[in-house]
């Protein structure tokens, strides 16, 4: 029986599709780690987030990604784009140099409709626009914004529930690719 399991599992995982309401159920999903990360962001930035908290928070956002995502970091200093792996990311983004910073996302929506892969995953890219405002008590100011764009993974998964296996639609966050940085 396990045999017969283990071989119908990569042809279930390839068959399985997405209903229309399931789509849309998955959209919101998607939308709701991206605003959920949005958020992470802000209050690890925050210099006035204590640090166990800015830890706690990190946790939590790392939750959201694929494992082994990166996040691009622009800046209007520099052409090139560096990509830092997700904890990296935000270990960086915890240490800049500012008193204060605020980060916000805003104008947050699909820019490519799921699409099948050969694996039985669906993939999905989100834009965002971030603003980000550096300042220091020495006058010290950055501003930017910018635009990135998101992977959106979603696969089947299975858990178990009071010892009945169950079946579920999960989304994950993948990189995060910066595609323009403007004052």
């Amino acid at each position: 029986m396990l045999l017969c399991l283990s071989l119908t599992a990569p042809l279930w995982a390839q068959t399985a599709e997405i209903s229309k309401e399931r789509k849309q159920a998955i959209d919101s999903l998607a939308l709701e780690k991206v605003r959920d990360l949005s958020k992470y962001i802000s209050i690890i930035g925050n210099k006035k987030t204590a640090f166990s908290e800015a830890n706690r928070v990190m946790d939590r956002a790392e939750e959201l990604f694929a494992p082994g995502s990166e996040m691009g970091v622009s800046s209007l200093n520099r052409k090139e784009v560096n990509y830092y792996k997700v904890r990296k990311y935000f270990e960086r983004l915890m240490a800049l140099n500012y008193d204060r910073v605020t980060i916000q996302w805003y104008d947050i929506h699909y820019i490519s409709d799921l699409e099948r892969q050969p694996d039985g995953r669906y993939v999905g890219v989100v834009t965002v626009y971030q603003r980000f405002e550096g300042t220091s008590d020495d006058g010290m100011k950055y501003k930017d914004t910018t635009k990135k764009d998101i992977t959106i993974y979603v696969e089947r998964k299975k858990t178990q529930i009071a010892g009945r296996t169950v079946e579920f639609w999960d989304v994950m966050l993948g990189d995060i690719r910066v595609t323009e940085t403007s004052a």
